[in-house]
């Protein structure tokens, strides 16, 4: 077995992955970083899914390292695709005008931006990177983890590396099971954290739907159409109790009140609901930014007609075999709605069908054209110093006005709803406001390992905070944060429980935050108090 000895480990190369390792490598420490596809980037490259963001992205209150990479996805676009002199021209150029944020682009464009920013710490030794390598072990001794074996999934070959620190940026929190970390699966109970909209008593098996994204144009005149999918039939009839009809459809519901809507294509459909038309909400590609017939509009398919809610990932009685079939689930939904968009979706000229839509596996790195993984929105989250909760950040459970809660311990800033998509217990949504927020140090520290730390969605949220503390923006400042901490109790010999309880320590390391990498700790009032 081949080993190896680093100063931090970070096994998963989402964005909170890749922000930790940089952050670290740039405080001076050596880093091996593992990601088990081969692609850096995670929800934004691998799971295909476009930036989801906040108001005030573009306003400096982004994470230094994620202001860098959106920085870097634009230069790329203007080094190296025909744009039109207006959209070259424009400093917040967006290459695909999708809705859902202000600047949405091709999965594959984010990957190679990634390559880019680690690539001089990699040539000067001071990130290693091994890709297509997945957690099989961990090592442990009393309250720390020494050393985490990998697997390469191409050859099966294993290597153990042994670190001072180890990152867990697995999409599902691998490490926390692996290590025996004290952690918590699906929703807590409003008897364990009084929020709000917790259910009455906690359900391990109460998890966010997965969706396996995919990446289409449309030719028409053209025939594209794919097989009819094993399981078309019972997509095509099966109706969920919270769901309006069955998912091969263009009917969802309003996610904050649940009211039923349509939707079209291509056209917005006022009348039902649907202000905009589905194809525009996450094109990554928008024509009209290119000179002419350079591209086609190209746009992810993450709608909730593909949200996959019939089986949990995680939690009691779920194995490697029931995660493969719910994989395999998501995956046949995915086909079978694109199979009905092809062959039966309804059109405005009374007709049916788009068969003019075309798969484009270039664009997701893959062979049949969906995403390399499914977009994961849950994990095992980490029982921690302190744990986020409704009563800190949503609207509903906060006194009138107030803002979030002031954490003194804060290690960056996000904004989101809390949007908490249909969940495998048979709820339906459950999108809440929140108030722009705090990430407080306490929900980074684990109750009792000292040298493991989450970078991803397996930080100290509840199964309801999970939904406003799990986007892109939020990811990165995690991992940024968690880098920079390994690195000044590295340097300090301090673990990082240590740092939270010293006030001095706290002030220390804040200021390594602020004043050396840049990071905004607090959100002026008037952003802080902000309602939708």
């Amino acid at each position: 077995m081949n080993e190896r000895k680093t100063d931090v480990l970070v096994v998963g190369g989402g964005l909170g992955g890749v922000a930790a390792a940089l952050t670290a490598a740039r405080l001076g420490r050596r880093v091996v970083l593992t990601e088990p596809t081969d692609w850096l980037g995670g929800q934004l490259t691998a799971q295909a899914v476009p930036p989801d963001e906040h108001t005030w992205i573009e306003d400096g209150y982004a994470p230094p390292g994620y202001a860098e990479l959106r920085r870097r996805v634009r230069d790329y676009y203007r080094r190296n695709y025909p744009l039109t002199p207006r959209a070259g021209a424009d400093p917040l150029l967006d290459p695909g005008l999708g809705i859902v944020s202000r600047m949405c682009h091709e999965p594959r464009v984010a990957a190679a931006v990634l390559e880019e920013m680690i690539a001089p710490w990699r040539a000067g030794g001071q990130i290693e990177l091994l890709l297509c390598h997945d957690a099989v072990a961990a090592h442990t001794s009393g309250d720390e983890v020494d050393a985490v074996t990998l697997r390469d999934l191409r050859d099966g070959a294993e290597t153990t590396v042994h670190a001072d620190y180890v990152v867990d940026a697995t999409e599902l929190g691998d490490l926390l099971e692996l290590a025996d970390v004290e952690h918590v699966v699906g929703a807590e109970g409003h008897d364990e954290t009084g929020e709000p909209h917790a259910p009455a008593v906690a359900d391990p098996l109460d998890q966010q739907a997965i969706s396996w994204c995919f990446a289409l144009e449309h030719r028409p005149g053209e025939d594209h159409t794919v097989d009819r999918p094993a399981g078309y039939t019972h997509w095509r009839t099966a109706v969920a109790p919270f769901w309006p009809g069955p998912q091969l459809s263009l009917d969802d519901v309003v996610p904050i009140t649940l009211e039923p809507r349509t939707w079209r294509l291509f056209e917005p459909d006022h009348a039902h609901r649907a202000p905009f038309p589905l194809w525009t909400f996450r094109r990554v590609l928008a024509r009209d930014n290119f000179v002419d017939g350079a591209m086609t509009d190209v746009t992810v398919v993450n709608w909730p007609q593909i949200d996959y809610w019939e089986a949990p990932l995680l939690g009691p009685g779920v194995d490697d075999t029931a995660r493969a079939a719910a994989h395999a689930g998501a995956r046949d939904l995915s086909f079978s709605f694109l199979h009905w968009l092809q062959t039966e979706a309804p059109r405005p000229d009374g007709g049916t069908g788009y068969p003019g839509l075309r798969l484009r596996p270039d664009v997701t790195g893959t062979p049949d054209g969906l995403a390399k993984t499914p977009y994961i929105r849950e994990a095992r989250r980490i029982r921690a110093e302190l744990t986020v909760t409704e009563q800190h950040v949503g609207v509903l459970a906060r006194p009138d006005g107030a803002g979030s809660e002031i954490f003194e311990d804060t290690v960056g800033l996000g904004r989101y709803r809390i949007d908490l998509h249909p969940s495998t217990a048979g709820r339906s949504y459950v999108d809440i406001e929140a108030y722009p927020f705090q990430v407080p140090l306490g929900a980074l520290v684990p109750v009792r390992v000292e040298n493991l730390l989450p970078a991803g969605k397996n930080i100290g949220t509840t199964h309801i905070t999970n939904g406003c503390y799990r986007l892109h923006p939020v990811e990165w400042g995690i991992g940024e944060a968690v880098g920079a901490l390994v690195a000044f109790c590295l340097d300090r010999g301090l673990p990082p429980r240590k740092v939270r309880s010293d006030p001095e320590r706290l002030a220390d390391y804040q200021r390594l935050l602020s004043d050396t990498l840049g990071v905004t700790l607090a959100w002026p009032d008037e952003i802080r108090t902000h309602r939708d």
